[in-house]
């Protein structure tokens, strides 16, 4: 595997950054989303909701590709292909709290569905 760049390290950690994640359909063609980016200083971490077609797509097949965008100079941005190497449940609840608050400054994440199962997603550099 590989290291996250000292850039990539940053824009994951800093600031309003968002990422665009771009998964692989079931006939091959890709899907990308838009999502609130995190990382634990050796993976990017992004954090969603059970039954959406990216986590259906990452639990058939774990490549993906993820780039970050610098919400302050667009023209600054880093690309990641790396490999889901984990989805997990327990801190999943508190993890999109931590990244309302980095994003939105609420303590609380305000889109939460009643029936929803909350998961983090760890993506390994390749």
């Amino acid at each position: 595997m590989a290291n996250l760049s000292a850039d990539a390290l940053r824009l994951l950690g800093e600031g309003k950054n968002m990422a665009t994640i771009a998964t692989v359909m079931p006939d091959g063609s890709p899907q990308a989303t838009v999502v609130w980016i995190d990382t634990d200083g050796e993976n990017v971490l992004f954090n969603t909701a059970e039954g959406r077609v990216k986590t259906n797509n990452l639990r058939r097949d774990p490549r993906v590709a993820v780039s970050v965008v610098n919400a302050d100079n667009p023209y600054e941005q880093v690309t990641i292909r790396g490999r889901v190497t984990e989805m997990i449940h327990e801190g999943a609840d508190d993890h999109i709290n931590a990244l309302a608050k980095k994003y939105l400054g609420l303590d609380e994440y305000p889109h939460r569905q009643p029936d929803e199962r909350r998961v983090i997603v760890k993506i390994a550099p390749v």
